[in-house]
């Protein structure tokens, strides 16, 4: 379903949806209370949502929505202002799955092809999620779609097995902690982070997969909903204790050592994995500023598989890390890539995450 208060924004997006032969767009309204209703009467996957609508905004139609359908996966239509931001991670906080940045114009949508793109992987990733959730609860076991994107949703083959940690990792307390998360990931890491409130004191350096503006709007959200010292990175800054540091849209953040001090560097350079920023360098650059003994790494929801690669240098390096269970993930894609190639010491649901990485921060060694 696609849901705007533009006529011309629906029938674009209609047709960059059904553009792909695996798609179909059941209805298309104009708000929200529109939405609620027609919701009632169609089997829905996925919810193209607009924020700014008459009659009912998107933020108020969210917990309606989810009302109606808790498996329904919705993604916010957002426009890359600060208020659109802001708006954009309230509504992730009160239950929507992802975002996508709105184009300004009808000629933006009609014509970027990176857009449409991006939304028709969206919406194919988090259609799979719905139906797999839908089956769940209905006790029914459903293959994935073969419309499902390569590489996205695939299942392991064998079992999953978790590694143990490397001899004398357990006895190491970590120096730095190390988060990636895509799809679904601002409310995880609300999650986890309210966790590491007290008792941890490391630096936290996170690559969440956003555009700029959205990380500047994260860090603050991260600080007033979790208690911590939250900010967006800024290049040449010193790596301190007891501070959160955001990666900005657009830029890698990487860790450098100058004067014998750890320091956030930005680089421009091409997307890793699709994506700017991207989690494999961040592990990369961690690896080699704080040797691998001294790491615990983890690895939130998220499309693809991003972190995949860092993560398997950071622990052949002597460090750690723990992804979240796909039963807890909106998209169990980055999580499940380093799940299934066997270099997780632990794979654990959401809640269990923070209570985890606190244990293992806060001990004594």
């Amino acid at each position: 379903m696609v849901v705007d208060d533009s006529a011309v924004i629906r029938g674009l997006l209609t047709r960059a949806l059904e553009g792909d032969p695996d798609i179909r767009v059941v209805t298309s309204v104009g708000d929200g209370q529109m939405a609620v209703n027609s919701l009632q009467r169609n089997s829905i996957d996925v919810i193209v949502l607009d924020i700014e609508m008459p009659v009912m905004d998107g933020l108020t139609a969210i917990p309606k929505l989810l009302a109606v359908a808790p498996q329904v996966k919705i993604i916010m239509a957002s426009t890359l202002t600060l208020r659109g931001a802001d708006v954009s991670i309230r509504c992730l906080s009160a239950g929507a799955a992802d975002y996508i940045p709105k184009p300004t114009s009808t000629r933006e949508i009609g014509g970027a092809e990176d857009f449409k793109r991006e939304l028709v992987a969206k919406v194919k990733a988090l259609g799979a999620a719905a139906r797999r959730a839908g089956s769940r609860s209905r006790g029914e076991i459903r293959p994935l779609t073969p419309a499902a994107p390569v590489g996205l949703l695939k299942r392991e083959v064998g079992p999953i097995v978790t590694r143990p940690a490397p001899a004398g990792t357990m006895a190491v307390k970590p120096d730095v902690i190390a988060i990636g998360s895509s799809t679904g990931g601002p409310q995880a890491l609300f999650e986890v982070l309210s966790h590491l409130k007290a008792g941890v004191s490391q630096p936290i350096l996170i690559t969440q997969h956003m555009p700029a503006t959205f990380t500047t709007i994260l860090a603050e959200h991260i600080t007033r909903q979790c208690g911590i010292d939250a900010r967006e990175a800024k290049d040449g800054e010193p790596i301190v204790q007891n501070r959160c540091y955001i990666a900005p849209g657009d830029f890698h953040m990487l860790v450098a050592q100058r004067g014998g001090a750890n320091v956030i560097t930005l680089s421009k350079d091409p997307p890793e994995n699709f994506c700017r920023p991207a989690v494999d360098p961040m592990m990369r650059s961690i690896l080699k500023a704080f040797g691998g003994r001294k790491i615990l790494a983890c690895i939130l929801t998220g499309m693809g598989q991003d972190g995949l690669k860092g993560c398997t240098d950071v622990v052949n390096g002597g460090g750690m890390l723990i992804a979240q269970d796909e039963a807890s993930s909106v998209v169990w894609g980055m999580p499940g890539a380093v799940a299934q190639a066997g270099i997780c010491s632990a794979i654990l649901p959401l809640k269990e995450i923070g209570p985890h990485i606190r244990k293992l921060a806060s001990r004594a060694a």
